[in-house]
């Protein structure tokens, strides 16, 4: 069994390291090569030049392709494993051209597992796991009235006057700031047209208390399911969303006014053009620190008391391991390999897993990626 890793950028080097050395056979394919051995070049690792083409030619029945090129790659390559017997691996969300392909991966007795990463990942095996722990407990009532939020968010150690850093694609960041969210607030939907109309404060659970600012994104209500909520549960608030600094919405206010403005090509060609600006502005300095955050936070209550209220608090940022980002997003992509190779997740197409014995291996091998991560009884 050979693990097909494609992609060598930002956030790969350290799970895609730490496979090779666990003595895995491993073949790394990046469309640079010389990139590709600057991240693992040192270990001795077989790199290849990446495309569709010569990957599919390398494809045996039983390997495994990892992808961590962009996400609208994603689906060719596991339709490319479906054709070759292999099973798939992404950090990225289930599109849903990715779901379609369901049946298929069951049929042929193979899986793809993807929302890996940081987030989607970690922040889905804590929604498993405070879940699970709030069904077990004797506080578990029908009636009881319950709020989850999860909010995720890389931002520099150091805080910059425009209050974030470019760990990423900054025209990424930018693009999705143009995107709608809907999400569950006071048991009425929330549908927003862009994140700045609906920022709030968050007061996080850390050991030095901290507030930052938070804002809804993408579509909630689907995660409901997901993580495996009642249909049956009184549910009052569920969010999925974004966590930055204090000061960000200030700092960002006449970029959300510019955004405003910008429709088609020319707007297009602008978004670009403020991406390269800012990237050249606010990225961070070699060895800089930068810094990740994550609370996902479950509460049930009776009669207007809490009976039940936890939060998974994790604060991490870079240190001599290189960057916090890129090992909490490509570490748990290495947990979801193994576990294939294990034969641990189910055939299908998946996303974290919430199987409780692999959830407290996940969760207790995260605990060492980060500086603070514990789950806070309040």
């Amino acid at each position: 069994m050979t693990i097909h890793w494609c992609g060598t950028g930002l956030s790969s080097a350290p799970g895609l390291r730490r496979l090779i050395e666990n003595g895995h056979q491993v073949v790394v394919w990046n469309r640079t090569v010389e990139k590709a051995q600057e991240a693992v070049g040192d270990l001795g690792a077989d790199i290849r030049a990446y495309s569709l083409e010569a990957l599919a030619g390398a494809l045996q029945p039983g390997d495994i392709a990892i992808s961590m090129l962009p996400a609208d790659q994603h689906v060719a390559i596991a339709q490319t494993c479906l054709d070759k017997g292999a099973h798939f691996v992404s950090s990225s969300y289930i599109a849903p051209e990715m779901k379609a392909l369901d049946a298929a991966f069951r049929d042929a007795g193979l899986v793809s597992v993807n929302e890996v990463g940081l987030d989607p990942g970690i922040d889905h095996l804590m929604a498993h796991d405070l879940v699970a722990r709030y069904r077990a407990s004797k506080a578990y009532h029908v009636d009881n009235v319950l709020s989850f939020t999860s909010y995720c968010g890389g931002v520099p150690k150091i805080p910059n006057p425009f209050r974030y850093k470019f760990s990423w694609a900054p025209l990424g960041v930018l693009k999705a700031l143009r995107s709608p969210s809907r999400s569950l607030r006071n048991f009425s939907e929330l549908r927003v047209n862009r994140p700045w109309d609906a920022i709030t404060k968050y007061d996080a659970p850390l050991p030095q208390p901290e507030s930052f600012e938070v804002y809804p994104n993408r579509d909630s209500y689907p995660f409901m399911q997901d993580y495996r909520f009642d249909p049956d549960w009184k549910v009052k608030d569920f969010v999925r969303g974004t966590i930055r600094l204090n000061g960000w919405q200030d700092a960002w206010t006449p970029v959300f006014r510019e955004i405003e403005t910008l429709e088609g090509p020319s707007g297009d060609a602008r978004l670009a053009e403020m991406a390269a600006q800012f990237v050249a502005e606010n990225s961070y300095a070699p060895g800089e620190p930068d810094r990740v955050i994550l609370f996902v936070s479950l509460k049930a209550e009776r009669d207007g008391r809490p009976v039940f209220h936890e939060t998974w608090a994790m604060d991490a940022w870079g240190d001599a391991r290189g960057s916090a980002m890129a090992r909490l997003v490509s570490t748990p992509v290495s947990f979801a390999v193994e576990s294939v190779m294990k034969r641990e997740i189910a055939v299908g197409v998946h996303g974290a897993p919430h199987d409780p014995k692999l959830l407290e291996s996940w969760l207790g091998q995260v605990r060492g990626l980060a500086q603070y991560m514990e789950r806070v009884q309040h």
